[in-house]
């Protein structure tokens, strides 16, 4: 299940979101729980914001249901992703972004409840902007909104 509600866009300068605009969130989680809690946190702080309950929903969302991530591309400035879901994980899906021509420039931060320091570096090394512990508050949304509005600049 996909839901959405508010701009468009991504990193990459053919892609710049036009400055006023709600940056555009796509928030990936399993648990119910956690996907509103992030959904509510960034639209208080004024994102348009998309969720999936699965990282292939997510990759279905992202490319419009082509085969491959070189496809039509639904626009996004950020993706949020929890790493430990059922069937892809939110790394799998990290590095399926990163290996992504049209894709990799889209800022991607993963988020745990689980504080592995192998897991973090693996993602960071992956090209994760950020690895985030859940769940996520306030303080946290500060830390990806400045991400955000350094990408659009």
């Amino acid at each position: 299940m996909l839901s959405s509600g508010g701009g468009s866009g991504s990193c990459s300068k053919d892609m710049a979101v036009e400055l006023g605009d709600e940056p555009h969130v796509l928030v990936v989680d399993d648990s119910l729980i956690d996907r509103k809690l992030v959904e509510r946190l960034l639209k208080n702080s004024s994102c348009k914001v998309t969720t999936a309950e699965n990282a292939l929903r997510a990759v279905n969302y992202l490319i419009l249901g082509n085969d491959t991530l070189e496809g039509t591309v639904s626009e996004v400035n950020m993706i949020i992703t929890d790493y430990c879901m059922p069937g892809m994980t939110g790394y799998e899906l990290l590095k399926k972004i990163k290996e992504s021509s049209v894709l990799k420039e889209v800022p991607v931060v993963i988020m745990s409840s689980e504080n592995i320091p192998t897991r973090i570096s693996q993602c960071l090394e992956e090209g994760a902007k950020m690895f985030m512990l859940k769940p996520l508050k306030r303080s946290d949304v500060k830390q990806l909104k400045w991400h955000l509005m350094k990408c659009r600049n």
